[in-house]
């Protein structure tokens, strides 16, 4: 083993500086300009048979809202973000939809928020379609297309900037009861005041979508091996999703941890701003936390930080998110 002393450290430095001085750049340290690009995003896995594909879509990076949390003060807020290492007074979301390879169905979940965002964002976000297609998925090749519920970020995907279907061979499944709420205009005032808008992108998306939509219910299996889970609360018919192969178990959970989400784990009683039934989310936040961790079942978090798959542990007041071993092959 070699040892490095404080002595060798300022040997090194007088060295480098002698160079310097008589004209000589060591070409290990010659200069280089940086590239300035992030590489495509993607991260691929198995459960059981079945593969899966992390797909990011990008992270956001704003200021944070006095009421990000709206039964906790931005002073504590702000406490849970050092303890994260995150950083102070900014609010850094990540995007993360999947696709399921199952060996007879290909299918997304979810979808991002939008080609179009990519050049409104200046690349932060919107990536989500051309990262499929850096991961070999064409997604005129998806059979199906499960919808988690109907946030932005996760239906404005299914709409090219030509305003035509980005799936157009697939199947398009929604939750019953999330159609049914966001289908009458007037269920706006249960929204949160942040949330409203939403309402008319729904029909916008939809607009474009039309009679492709099929609902499902939840505790249906929506294709052989995905299972639809009822978890309401961040809006009245959001639904997660089981996914089984053998002995293979995934929980993909799309937004029971929403926004940053490991704070939310830190401390699962904290009610997210976009949270529509916030008691009732957080009532199924720990019912579903406290099962994975009771059950070691992985969870793929549509907001947890890329590549955005987690084991979940108890602590003593919340919940730990530990990252799932990176696999250089599958």
């Amino acid at each position: 083993m070699i040892e490095l002393s404080r002595r060798h450290l300022m040997t090194g430095a007088a060295t480098l500086g002698a160079a310097s001085t008589l004209g000589i750049a060591p070409s290990a340290f010659a200069a280089a300009p940086p590239v300035g690009k992030q590489n495509a995003s993607w991260y691929r896995y198995k459960v059981g048979d079945f593969e899966v594909t992390a797909v990011a879509d990008g992270v956001t990076n704003a200021p944070l809202i006095d009421n990000y949390v709206v039964n906790a003060s931005k002073a504590d807020v702000n406490a849970a973000l050092e303890a994260d290492f995150l950083p102070k007074d900014r609010a850094l979301q990540s995007y993360t939809p999947v696709v399921v390879n199952t060996g007879s169905k290909l299918v997304a979940i979810d979808t991002g928020l939008g080609m179009g965002m990519f050049e409104q964002s200046k690349g932060a976000v919107g990536n989500y379609h051309n990262n499929l297609q850096a991961a070999g998925i064409d997604r005129n090749a998806v059979d199906v297309v499960i919808i988690s519920h109907f946030h932005g970020d996760h239906i404005n995907g299914l709409v090219a900037p030509d305003n035509k279907l980005a799936f157009p061979n697939a199947e398009i499944m929604v939750p019953e009861a999330e159609w049914a709420f966001w289908s009458d205009e007037s269920n706006t005032p249960k929204l949160p005041e942040i949330a409203r808008g939403q309402m008319g992108n729904v029909k916008r998306v939809f607009g474009v979508v039309g009679s492709k939509v099929t609902k499902y219910q939840p505790g249906k299996e929506l294709v052989p091996g995905i299972t639809a889970i009822e978890t309401r609360g961040h809006t009245p018919g959001h639904c997660s999703h089981l996914i089984t192969s053998g002995s293979g178990k995934l929980l993909v959970q799309a937004d029971v941890m929403a926004g940053m989400a490991s704070i939310y784990a830190r401390y699962p009683e904290w009610q997210f701003v976009f949270d529509t039934e916030k008691e009732i989310a957080v009532q199924t936040r720990r019912k579903i936390y406290d099962m994975a961790a009771a059950d070691k079942i992985p969870i793929q978090g549509f907001h947890f930080y890329f590549p955005s798959v987690c084991y979940v542990q108890k602590t003593a007041s919340g919940y730990g998110l530990v990252p799932a071993p990176w696999a250089t092959s599958i």
